[in-house]
């Protein structure tokens, strides 16, 4: 099979669908894997990490979409903005798109995906079950920001965190 990961065409997305850890386990199972130039840059990945790995970047969006048989990303389709029409339009007739595509908020790119024949996969309707847990993304994603959101708010406090435990002793809150 021939898995694309395109950059996100949302501005200010900064994750991308997988990371170049990954592409030997789609390699091992035979899977050509293509990944557009930049597209995990903002996630501090480079082109070069993801090539050593066995992917082959692919410079132009319209050519990585038309080139995969899935397409793996994270936001939902929208207008590309730098190929000018809607990302649905981008894939391949009878193609597969695996992302977070909040179907109800999104009927317009549903319509667009039915259109073409596109089977997708919303990654944010995979049930929180034991036995769906290997596809659970959302559960990790929203660690992730939760975590990340504590270290933010943090940064931004400006003062030392009450109750910090350390090896010499706890601080406390004056009150």
């Amino acid at each position: 099979m021939k898995i694309g990961i395109p950059r996100e065409a949302l501005e200010g997305e900064t994750r991308v669908a997988v990371v170049p850890g990954m592409i030997a386990t789609l390699k091992k199972s035979k899977h050509e894997v293509f990944v557009e130039t930049g597209a995990g840059e903002r996630a501090s990945f480079t082109d070069r990490e993801y090539q050593d790995a066995g992917a082959t970047i692919v410079n132009d969006s319209r050519e990585l979409y038309r080139a995969s048989e899935v397409v793996l990303k994270f936001q939902p389709p929208r207008l590309h903005p730098q190929a000018g029409v809607h990302e649905a339009e981008l894939l391949a007739e009878g193609a597969a798109l695996i992302c977070f595509m909040e179907p109800h908020l999104y009927p317009d790119a549903l319509r667009k995906l039915a259109a073409r024949k596109i089977t997708g996969f919303a990654m944010d309707y995979v049930p929180r079950l034991t036995r769906a847990q290997t596809m659970d993304a959302l559960s990790s994603i929203s660690t992730i920001i939760g975590y990340k959101a504590v270290l933010v708010a943090a940064y931004h406090l400006g003062k030392f965190f009450p109750l910090l435990m350390t090896a010499a002793a706890r601080f406390r809150r004056r009150t």
